[in-house]
Protein backbone atom coordinates (compact mmCIF):
# COMPACT_ATOMS: atom_id res chain seq x y z
CA UNK A 1 0.00 0.00 0.00
CA UNK A 2 1.54 3.23 -1.08
CA UNK A 3 1.15 6.46 1.13
CA UNK A 4 -1.50 8.18 -1.24
CA UNK A 5 -3.58 4.88 -0.47
CA UNK A 6 -2.72 5.51 3.89
CA UNK A 7 -3.84 8.79 3.61
CA UNK A 8 -6.95 8.04 1.38
CA UNK A 9 -7.50 5.67 3.42
CA UNK A 10 -7.18 7.57 6.61
CA UNK A 11 -9.14 9.96 5.45
CA UNK A 12 -12.26 7.88 4.55
CA UNK A 13 -11.80 6.07 7.84
CA UNK A 14 -12.32 9.43 9.74
CA UNK A 15 -15.52 10.34 7.88
CA UNK A 16 -17.14 7.47 8.48
CA UNK A 17 -16.14 8.03 12.29
CA UNK A 18 -17.54 11.81 11.69
CA UNK A 19 -20.61 10.42 10.19
CA UNK A 20 -21.53 7.81 12.82
CA UNK A 21 -20.91 10.19 15.80
CA UNK A 22 -23.55 12.74 14.16
CA UNK A 23 -26.29 9.92 13.37
CA UNK A 24 -26.33 9.04 17.10
CA UNK A 25 -26.35 12.89 17.98
CA UNK A 26 -28.81 13.18 15.44
CA UNK A 27 -30.76 10.05 17.18
CA UNK A 28 -30.65 10.97 20.30
CA UNK A 29 -32.17 14.42 19.35
CA UNK A 30 -34.97 12.72 17.14
CA UNK A 31 -34.90 9.63 17.11
CA UNK A 32 -34.47 7.92 20.41
CA UNK A 33 -37.15 6.20 23.55
CA UNK A 34 -38.39 9.79 23.77
CA UNK A 35 -39.88 9.89 20.30
CA UNK A 36 -42.83 8.38 19.03
CA UNK A 37 -41.48 7.34 16.04
CA UNK A 38 -38.67 4.95 17.95
CA UNK A 39 -41.88 3.73 19.30
CA UNK A 40 -43.35 2.66 16.13
CA UNK A 41 -39.80 1.48 14.67
CA UNK A 42 -39.90 -0.81 17.73
CA UNK A 43 -43.28 -2.06 17.07
CA UNK A 44 -42.52 -2.62 13.31
CA UNK A 45 -39.56 -4.76 14.28
CA UNK A 46 -41.39 -6.58 17.49
CA UNK A 47 -44.48 -7.37 16.24
CA UNK A 48 -44.15 -9.56 13.01
CA UNK A 49 -41.05 -11.38 15.23
CA UNK A 50 -43.97 -12.29 17.19
CA UNK A 51 -46.47 -13.20 14.60
CA UNK A 52 -43.80 -15.53 13.03
CA UNK A 53 -43.58 -17.49 16.34
CA UNK A 54 -47.29 -17.61 16.59
CA UNK A 55 -47.96 -18.50 13.04
CA UNK A 56 -44.61 -20.35 11.50
CA UNK A 57 -45.19 -24.12 10.59
CA UNK A 58 -42.74 -25.70 13.05
CA UNK A 59 -42.49 -28.68 10.55
CA UNK A 60 -40.89 -26.68 8.11
CA UNK A 61 -39.03 -24.12 9.96
CA UNK A 62 -35.77 -24.57 8.53
CA UNK A 63 -37.08 -24.13 5.03
CA UNK A 64 -38.88 -21.36 5.92
CA UNK A 65 -36.06 -19.61 7.77
CA UNK A 66 -33.44 -20.19 5.26
CA UNK A 67 -36.08 -18.66 2.54
CA UNK A 68 -36.45 -15.63 5.10
CA UNK A 69 -33.15 -15.20 5.24
CA UNK A 70 -32.66 -14.80 1.97
CA UNK A 71 -35.46 -12.29 1.76
CA UNK A 72 -33.59 -10.44 4.63
CA UNK A 73 -29.95 -10.31 3.06
CA UNK A 74 -31.53 -9.68 -0.58
CA UNK A 75 -33.98 -7.15 0.60
CA UNK A 76 -30.99 -5.43 2.77
CA UNK A 77 -28.53 -5.23 0.15
CA UNK A 78 -31.16 -3.51 -2.04
CA UNK A 79 -31.81 -1.18 0.75
CA UNK A 80 -28.21 -0.54 1.31
CA UNK A 81 -27.91 0.39 -2.06
CA UNK A 82 -30.75 2.51 -2.61
CA UNK A 83 -29.77 4.66 0.94
CA UNK A 84 -25.87 4.92 -0.45
CA UNK A 85 -27.11 6.45 -3.65
CA UNK A 86 -29.67 8.84 -2.43
CA UNK A 87 -32.71 6.77 -3.95
CA UNK A 88 -34.19 7.06 -0.26
CA UNK A 89 -33.77 8.01 3.23
CA UNK A 90 -35.20 7.24 6.75
CA UNK A 91 -34.81 9.86 9.35
CA UNK A 92 -35.86 7.54 12.25
CA UNK A 93 -33.86 4.75 13.39
CA UNK A 94 -34.32 2.34 15.97
CA UNK A 95 -30.26 1.86 15.66
CA UNK A 96 -28.58 4.99 15.11
CA UNK A 97 -25.49 2.74 13.62
CA UNK A 98 -26.89 1.38 10.68
CA UNK A 99 -27.50 3.29 7.02
CA UNK A 100 -30.68 1.27 5.97
CA UNK A 101 -34.38 1.38 7.40
CA UNK A 102 -33.34 -1.95 9.02
CA UNK A 103 -36.36 -2.31 11.08
CA UNK A 104 -38.69 -3.30 8.31
CA UNK A 105 -35.89 -4.57 6.34
CA UNK A 106 -35.59 -7.36 9.65
CA UNK A 107 -38.49 -8.36 10.60
CA UNK A 108 -41.39 -6.93 8.71
CA UNK A 109 -40.55 -7.78 5.00
CA UNK A 110 -38.97 -11.49 5.96
CA UNK A 111 -41.49 -12.32 8.18
CA UNK A 112 -44.35 -11.53 5.29
CA UNK A 113 -42.61 -13.18 2.80
CA UNK A 114 -42.23 -16.42 4.55
CA UNK A 115 -45.77 -16.28 5.70
CA UNK A 116 -46.82 -16.17 1.96
CA UNK A 117 -44.31 -18.75 1.21
CA UNK A 118 -45.49 -20.91 3.93
CA UNK A 119 -49.29 -20.72 2.78
CA UNK A 120 -48.55 -21.54 -0.98
CA UNK A 121 -46.20 -24.44 0.28
CA UNK A 122 -49.19 -25.52 2.54
CA UNK A 123 -51.98 -25.20 0.01
CA UNK A 124 -50.15 -25.85 -3.17
CA UNK A 125 -50.56 -22.60 -4.54
CA UNK A 126 -48.50 -20.56 -6.93
CA UNK A 127 -45.82 -18.59 -5.22
CA UNK A 128 -45.17 -16.17 -7.83
CA UNK A 129 -48.71 -15.30 -8.10
CA UNK A 130 -49.36 -14.84 -4.26
CA UNK A 131 -45.54 -13.14 -4.01
CA UNK A 132 -45.97 -10.33 -6.50
CA UNK A 133 -49.36 -9.28 -4.90
CA UNK A 134 -47.65 -8.75 -1.60
CA UNK A 135 -44.75 -6.97 -3.68
CA UNK A 136 -48.15 -4.75 -4.96
CA UNK A 137 -49.10 -4.57 -1.34
CA UNK A 138 -45.45 -3.13 0.09
CA UNK A 139 -45.01 -0.88 -2.45
CA UNK A 140 -48.09 0.77 -3.05
CA UNK A 141 -49.56 0.55 0.52
CA UNK A 142 -47.09 -0.28 3.41
CA UNK A 143 -43.81 2.20 2.03
CA UNK A 144 -46.80 4.96 1.36
CA UNK A 145 -47.85 4.40 4.81
CA UNK A 146 -44.44 4.68 6.35
CA UNK A 147 -43.80 7.86 4.51
CA UNK A 148 -46.77 9.39 5.35
CA UNK A 149 -45.48 8.96 8.82
CA UNK A 150 -42.58 10.67 8.15
CA UNK A 151 -39.97 7.45 8.59
CA UNK A 152 -39.32 7.36 4.84
CA UNK A 153 -38.32 9.95 2.44
CA UNK A 154 -38.22 8.65 -1.36
CA UNK A 155 -35.21 10.97 -3.30
CA UNK A 156 -33.82 11.54 -6.58
CA UNK A 157 -36.97 10.58 -8.50
CA UNK A 158 -37.41 7.61 -7.09
CA UNK A 159 -41.29 6.04 -7.06
CA UNK A 160 -43.50 3.13 -5.71
CA UNK A 161 -44.24 1.81 -9.42
CA UNK A 162 -40.68 1.27 -10.38
CA UNK A 163 -38.37 1.51 -7.82
CA UNK A 164 -39.87 0.53 -4.54
CA UNK A 165 -41.55 -2.79 -6.22
CA UNK A 166 -38.63 -3.37 -8.42
CA UNK A 167 -36.49 -3.80 -5.19
CA UNK A 168 -39.87 -6.11 -3.97
CA UNK A 169 -40.02 -8.29 -6.50
CA UNK A 170 -36.23 -8.90 -7.42
CA UNK A 171 -35.73 -10.06 -3.48
CA UNK A 172 -38.51 -12.45 -3.85
CA UNK A 173 -37.47 -14.47 -7.34
CA UNK A 174 -33.45 -14.12 -5.94
CA UNK A 175 -34.24 -15.82 -2.96
CA UNK A 176 -37.17 -18.38 -3.92
CA UNK A 177 -34.10 -19.04 -6.90
CA UNK A 178 -31.86 -19.42 -3.90
CA UNK A 179 -34.34 -21.59 -1.85
CA UNK A 180 -35.22 -24.29 -5.09
CA UNK A 181 -31.66 -24.51 -5.99
CA UNK A 182 -30.29 -26.05 -2.21
CA UNK A 183 -34.10 -28.14 -2.51
CA UNK A 184 -32.60 -29.15 -5.26
CA UNK A 185 -29.16 -30.26 -3.81
CA UNK A 186 -30.98 -31.74 -1.11
CA UNK A 187 -33.46 -33.72 -2.79
CA UNK A 188 -30.25 -34.96 -5.40
CA UNK A 189 -28.19 -36.27 -2.70
CA UNK A 190 -31.02 -38.04 -0.82
CA UNK A 191 -31.56 -39.67 -4.39
CA UNK A 192 -28.14 -41.04 -4.63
Amino acid sequence: MNIEQKVKIEHLKQIQFEQTNAWLDYWKQYSSFEHWQFWVNLGILVIPLIVLYIFLDKRKALLLGFYGFNVHVWINYIDAFGVSNGLWFYPYKIFPFFQTGMVIDVSLIPVAYMLVYQWTLNHKRNYYLYIFGLCLVFAFVIKPAIAALGLLQLGKGTNYYFHILSAYVITALISKLITNIFIYFEEKSKAS
